[in-house]
Formats: C-alpha cells, structure tokens, sequence
C-alpha cells in the first residue's frame, strides 16, 4: 500500500492493520465505513491455527459488529447460550443469571469459527488480508508509517494500527517500557465432546466452582463445549508446553475426582484431536500508552482481559469500531486521544471483574466455602440485567460525532 497525503484538515486516507484475529478484521471493516482504506497483515495461513474450546460474544459485542455488518454471519456459525447457572463443586446451584431479552443472546462458537466469519465478511467487503507476513518494526515518518515483515517486504501508510494480541510486538514499538502480560494463577484448558448420551444443557452455560478448580460447559448442537481452569501458582511456560494430552487428563482427573458436577464424564470422552492446547489466563489491568505519533493499538494488544470475563472478542469489536469513528472525524493525534479516553475506563472496570472472578476460582478451602455462601446472595443481588447493563448493553453511537 502506497501512502497518501492527508486532506481534510489531517485526517488518514490509509492505515495498516497487523493481526487478522478479531481485532484486526473488524478495525479494518470500521475503517472502511469511516473512509479509511486498509490492508492487514496477518503472519499465519487461514485454518492453521487451533481450533480451540467455545467461546463467547455477548451483546454488546454483538452491537459492535452490527455497526459493521459482520454480526449475522457469526450469529449463522455460533448457537444462543442466553442462560448461565452458577454451581458448587458438591452440586448446589448458587445462582442463574438469563440473558436480558431485550438484547441479542449471548453467542457460544470456536474461536477459530469467530475468526474465519470475520475475515470472510472483510473479504466480502473489498479488504485485503495478507497471510504469512510477520510484522517485525515500523518507521513512523511523521507523515507515514512504514512496516517491515521477516520476509523482508515493507508496506507505507498513513497509520498502522496494531490488532496482534496480548504479546503484540506493536505495543513494544509504542512503549518498550510497556507492562507485560499478567499471570492470573490459572490455567486453562478445554475443547469439545460429542454430545450424545449428555444431558442438553438447553442453551444455558454450567459453571462450577470445584473444590480444586473450576469447570464450565455448554451443549452447542451435536457437540458440547467445555474448558477447565486449573490453579497453578506458579506459571512455567516451558513446563505447561512439554506436558503431554494424557497428563493433563490425569491432572484434570484428579482436581475434579472430588466434585458431583459432570466433568469426570467430560474428561473420559475427550480426544486429543477436539483438545485445545492449555495456556495460562492472562490479562493486562492498565497499559499507558495505547498511542504513538502515527501508531495506535486494539483489542488485546491494548486491553486483554482474562478468559473469565467472556467479554475479549467483545471489547475488542467495541474499540475497533470507536477507533474508526474518532478517526472519521478527528485529526490523528486528536483521534488517537478521543479514543483511549472513551474506551480506558470501561475496559479497566471489565478487566478488574474479571480478575475477582480468577480469584474465586483459585480459591482455598475456607475462601471457597465464604464464596459459596455469600455468593447467591450477590447473584440475586447484582447479576440482574438491570444491574448488568453497562456492560452488556452497551452500545456505540457510529452516527454521534466523536
């Protein structure tokens, strides 16, 4: 992509978007509604990646990807999951909360099907993505930026937007100074079973505070999805890498074996090719600079929020679609600016959620039985729609000026 000149009072004409996860899909759909022609650069081919465990978009997610007509085809790929029922590793249903009905269902799908919906409805919509590139620096000009891959390739525009997750490679480029992702003292695995001869979970989500971990899952039409958060106080990341498929099962095993909840059965009936490879649940509570002259983050690689708060992909579209609309009417610097400040705070609150959630499933014997005591008394209390509604009914203006 050659780079333009700035008109119209030093607004981009062109940008570069590096990563085609969720982030990068979506920026690149809300700036082209803004005006904004973009290529993105992504370093894997379609289909090579782990197809992984379900995961969720709720609504506002939802109303993000609406602003940018990517939500019908995800809807199309993913099943409603509009309930959740909290439960105790002995059995005991600590609390439901249901989906609000005047706001669309919460979606369950792979991140993988996640990911190729929005890189289709990018396509669709004229946008380039470029596979096997490896962004490797930039050279911020003061009237362009300049990326360089590690096939030693380069490409120029007005901006470059960095949607490549929470080790982004951009985020160093912007801060070298930049906080590193934070272990939360989980791990997390999961993936899918068949669902024959399980009970239908009716679209509703199981959670289970064990006695040792925690587990969730969902039935999604003739597979169930499910994952486990395994207490791990100390993350050595070349030792979770080399613990083989059976190993884990054994551990599994073992956290659950004193629990009444299903996850024994889950276990049993899991193969190694619906396994998703486990990795630590990290998050990132505050990142200074979301912003560098010419260069601007997204999604995880500006705000990563632990798994448990079922809100990534959604924080995600949000920023990605208030980043396009500052930019449709805002100098870049000025853009930049508006952007962070309307987004920090929400994303900051959602992660710190998150994060009291990560501590009540690593929780110890008599911090666990506080929880399950004290819990169906905040669920009834504070898990109503009403009480929910910033965050699952949010919903950005993309005609309000910014």
């Amino acid at each position: 992509m050659n780079s333009t000149v700035e008109t119209n009072q030093g607004r981009a004409r062109t940008a570069i978007v590096i990563g085609a996860g969720v982030a990068g899909p979506v920026v690149a759909l809300a700036l082209r509604k803004a005006g904004i022609e973009s290529v993105v650069y992504e370093p894997y081919a379609p289909g090579t990646g782990s197809r992984g465990g379900p995961i969720t978009l709720a609504s506002n997610g939802q109303n993000a990807l609406a602003v940018v007509g990517a939500d019908r085809a995800v809807k199309q790929a993913g099943h409603p999951t509009p309930r959740m029922i909290i439960q105790s590793g002995s059995g005991k249903v600590l609390g439901a909360m249901d989906d609000d009905p005047d706001l669309p269902p919460r979606i369950t799908l792979t991140r993988a099907d996640l990911i190729e919906k929005l890189q289709e409805s990018a396509v669709e919509q004229g946008i380039s993505i470029v596979y096997g590139r490896r962004f490797v620096g930039a050279v911020d000009t003061g009237r362009s930026v300049i990326a360089r891959f590690d096939d030693h390739t380069t490409a120029e525009a007005d901006l470059l937007i960095g949607c490549d997750g929470i080790r982004s490679t951009v985020r160093g480029i912007i801060d070298p100074a930049a906080p590193s992702p934070r272990y939360t003292g989980l791990i997390g695995l999961g993936g899918y079973v068949p669902s024959a001869g399980l009970a239908d979970t009716g679209g509703a989500w199981h959670f289970i505070f064990g006695r040792c971990a925690f587990f969730g899952y969902v039935t999604c039409g003739e597979r169930t999805g499910w994952f486990a958060n395994l207490p791990v106080k100390r993350l050595d990341a070349d030792a979770v890498r080399a613990t083989g498929f059976e190993e884990w099962m054994e551990r599994m095993r073992a956290a659950f074996a004193d629990d009444a909840g299903p996850a024994l059965d889950f276990l049993d009936r899991v193969t190694p090719d619906e396994f998703a490879p486990p990795g630590p649940l990290e998050d990132l509570p505050h990142v200074p600079q979301w912003s560098k002259g010419r260069i601007a983050l997204v999604g995880d690689a500006a705000h990563a929020t632990s798994p448990s708060s079922g809100q990534g992909a959604s924080l995600a579209a949000e920023s990605a679609v208030e980043l396009a609309r500052c930019l449709r009417d805002l100098p870049v610097e000025a853009a930049f600016a508006a952007y962070r400040r309307g987004r920090a705070d929400r994303v900051e609150r959602i992660i710190a959620a998150a994060a009291r959630t990560n501590q009540n499933k690593a929780a110890g014997p008599i911090a666990a039985r506080i929880r399950d005591a004290l819990m169906p008394f905040f669920m009834e209390r504070f898990n109503t729609p009403e009480k929910t509604a910033w965050q699952y009914g949010y919903r950005i203006d993309w005609e309000a000026a910014a």
